[in-house]
C-alpha cells in the first residue's frame, strides 16, 4: 500500500536524521569536527494522476563546510605563526640593548667620561687606569651584544629544524588522508570524519608555513605554498629540509624525486617568520654592532698612533678587533697598561692635546649599513630605537593577526561548528516526524485489517 510505503520511506527518513542529530550533540565538544545534517528530497509520483508521490527519501548526507571560511582561518594562522615566533626574540635583544647599565651606549659613554676625566691631569695613574678598566668594560659590552645576537642566529637554525619534523609529517598525513578519502568515498562510506582530521592538519601546516589550498572534485585537496610549488598532490607528499653546502644553508622541497630550492624568508608561517627576522632584523642588527666596534677602535688606535706615550714613544693601539670571534670581537690589547696611552701630542709629558683629540671622536661619524652615516656616540642608541620600532610593529602585527584568527575561528564555528541548542530543536523535530510516521503505519495497518475483514 501507498500509505505504509510513504510512512515507512517517512520513519526511515526520520531515524537517519536522528542519527546525524545524534552523532552532532555527541561531537559538540569534539575539536575540529564540522557539523553533519541529510537532505530530505520527495520521491516522485508514479504513472498516475491520483497518486501524490511514493514518499520522501534521503538525498545526501550534508557536511556543513564553507571552504571561504577555511581558507581565512588558514590564512589567518599563517600570520599568527610568523609574528608569534618572531617576536619573543625581538623582546629580548630589546631587553638587553636597551638595559640603563648594561648598553653599548652606557658603557661608551664611560669610557669617554673617563678620557674627559683623565684631561684634569694626563700624567694621573689612577685616570690612566680609569680609562683602560673603561675601555675593557666596553669591549666586553660589545662583545656581551654581539654574542646575545650570535646565539639568536643560532636558535633560530635550531627552531627551523624543528619544525620540519612536525610539518613533514603533517603533509604525508594529508597526503594519506587523500588517499583514503578518495577510497572509501568510492563506496559510498560518509567521509566527513577524513576530511576533518585532514582540514586540521592542513591547520597545523598553515601555521607553519603559508599554504593554497585546492579542493578538487574527487575529494583530495592539494596543498602548495604561495610561490607555487607543491606539497601535497593527491597521495604524494613534499618532503622539507635544510640543505647546507659551501656554508649556505638553504631550505629545499623535495617532491616526486625533484628537489626546490625555497626562499625561507618568505614561504610564511612560523618558519617563514623565523626567516624573515634572521635576515632582515637580526642578522643587518648584528653587521652593525661589528661595524660599530671596528670603526670606533680603529679611531681611537689611529689617534693613539698619531701621539706619544709617557715615555715619549708613538702610541699603539689600545684595541684588538677581531670579527671572527662571536665572544672575543673587541678586546683590550695584551699587557696594554697606563703608559702606553699617547695623550701627548708633542712627547712632552703632560701634555692633552692628542688627549682632547681622543675625546673628540665620539662626536665623529661612522657609517653602519643599517643606519648609514651617523655619529658614534648615537649609533647604539639609534640602533636600539630602529629594533624598538621593529618590535613595536610586530607586537601590532601579532595583536591584529590575534584578532582575526581568533575572527575567522568565530566565522567557522557559525556554520560549521555544533550548536547544542540548535539540534536539541532538530531532536525533537525528527522525533516528532519519526512518531507521527509511525502512527500513519498503524492506521494504515487498521485500514488493511478492516479491508480484509469485509472479504472475510
Amino acid at each position: 500500500m501507498t500509505l505504509i510505503y510513504n510512512a515507512l520511506s517517512g520513519a526511515v527518513a526520520a531515524q537517519a536524521a536522528l542519527n546525524t542529530v545524534s552523532q552532532n550533540i555527541a561531537n559538540s565538544q569534539t575539536k575540529g569536527y564540522t557539523r553533519q545534517g541529510v537532505l530530505l528530497q520527495t520521491s516522485t509520483a508514479g504513472a498516475s494522476n491520483i497518486n501524490p508521490g511514493n514518499g520522501v527519501q534521503i538525498g545526501s548526507l550534508l557536511r556543513f563546510s564553507d571552504s571561504y571560511k577555511l581558507q581565512q582561518m588558514w590564512r589567518a594562522n599563517s600570520e599568527l605563526g610568523a609574528h608569534s615566533q618572531t617576536q619573543p626574540y625581538l623582546t629580548a635583544l630589546e631587553t638587553i640593548m636597551s638595559d640603563d647599565k648594561s648598553s653599548i651606549s652606557y658603557a661608551m659613554d664611560n669610557f669617554f667620561k673617563a678620557l674627559n676625566a683623565a684631561a684634569t691631569d694626563p700624567t694621573s695613574t689612577p685616570y690612566r687606569q680609569a680609562v683602560i678598566t673603561n675601555a675593557d668594560s666596553l669591549s666586553q659590552q660589545f662583545n656581551s651584544i654581539y654574542n646575545a645576537t650570535a646565539n639568536q642566529l643560532i636558535s633560530i637554525q635550531q627552531q627551523q629544524t624543528a619544525i620540519l619534523p612536525s610539518l613533514n609529517e603533517s603533509l604525508q598525513g594529508i597526503a594519506d588522508l587523500n588517499k583514503q578519502i578518495l577510497n572509501v568515498g568510492a563506496n559510498g562510506t560518509n567521509t566527513s570524519a577524513l576530511q576533518d582530521k585532514r582540514e586540521q592538519l592542513i591547520d597545523s601546516v598553515a601555521g607553519q608555513v603559508a599554504v593554497q589550498v585546492i579542493n578538487n572534485p574527487d575529494g583530495t585537496a592539494s596543498v602548495s605554498l604561495k610561490s607555487g610549488q607543491p606539497l601535497v598532490l593527491a597521495d604524494t607528499a613534499a618532503s622539507l629540509s635544510y640543505v647546507t653546502a659551501n656554508s649556505a644553508r638553504t631550505l629545499t622541497a623535495r617532491f616526486n624525486n625533484s628537489n626546490f630550492q625555497l626562499d625561507d624568508t618568505k614561504v610564511g608561517g612560523q618558519l617563514g617568520g623565523l626567516g624573515d627576522y634572521r635576515d632582515n632584523t637580526l642578522q643587518p642588527l648584528q653587521t652593525s654592532i661589528a661595524e660599530m666596534a671596528q670603526q670606533m677602535s680603529q679611531k681611537i688606535n689611529d689617534q693613539l698612533g698619531a701621539g706619544f706615550k709617557s715615555d715619549g714613544t708613538p702610541g699603539t693601539p689600545l684595541f684588538q678587533f677581531n670579527p671572527a670571534s662571536a665572544t672575543g670581537l673587541l678586546e683590550v690589547s695584551d699587557g696594554f697598561v697606563a703608559g702606553d696611552l699617547a695623550f701627548s701630542s708633542d712627547g712632552t709629558p703632560g701634555d692633552s692635546g692628542n688627549l682632547s683629540l681622543l675625546v673628540g671622536i665620539k662626536s665623529q661619524n661612522i657609517t653602519l649599513s643599517s643606519l648609514g652615516d651617523v655619529q658614534l656616540g648615537d649609533a647604539d642608541t639609534q640602533l636600539v630605537g630602529q629594533l624598538g620600532i621593529k618590535s613595536q610593529q610586530n607586537q601590532s602585527q601579532l595583536a591584529t593577526a590575534t584578532t582575526i584568527r581568533s575572527q575567522s575561528e568565530d566565522d567557522w564555528k557559525s556554520t560549521s561548528a555544533v550548536n547544542t541548542d540548535e539540534e536539541g530543536i532538530n531532536l525533537v523535530e525528527f522525533q516528532n516526524m519519526y512518531q507521527a510516521n509511525m502512527k500513519v503505519i498503524a492506521v494504515a495497518n487498521t485500514l488493511f485489517d478492516a479491508t480484509l475483514q469485509m472479504f472475510g
